[in-house]
């Protein structure tokens, strides 16, 4: 009768050892599940200000191409300028 009970017993604590360890894996996945949550969250917000640099670089490139062009135009005409006004302070 013992070792009836004694299996009995053994039996209960497999049982109770599993009931456990499932527990053990539901939190587990529910942590993970919340840190892949948190990685998504930071994923996106990642991508967000990658848009956002990446309109502040070609907003900054627009204006670059715009200055280059304005020199092209403007050192000509300040170059005539100082010369003329060379020509007129010896004259």
């Amino acid at each position: 009768m013992t070792t009836d009970q004694e299996i009995l017993e053994i039996l209960r604590r497999i049982a109770q050892n599993q009931a456990d360890l499932l527990d053990g894996q539901r939190k587990a996945l529910e942590l993970q599940s919340e840190q892949f949550e948190m990685y998504k969250t930071q994923f996106d917000r990642a991508e967000k200000l990658n848009e956002r640099a990446e309109k502040i670089q070609d907003s900054g490139a627009k204006m670059m191409t715009m200055a280059r062009k304005a020199m092209v135009i403007i050192l000509p005409i300040i170059l005539f300028l100082l010369i003329y006004l060379t020509w007129l302070i010896f004259r």
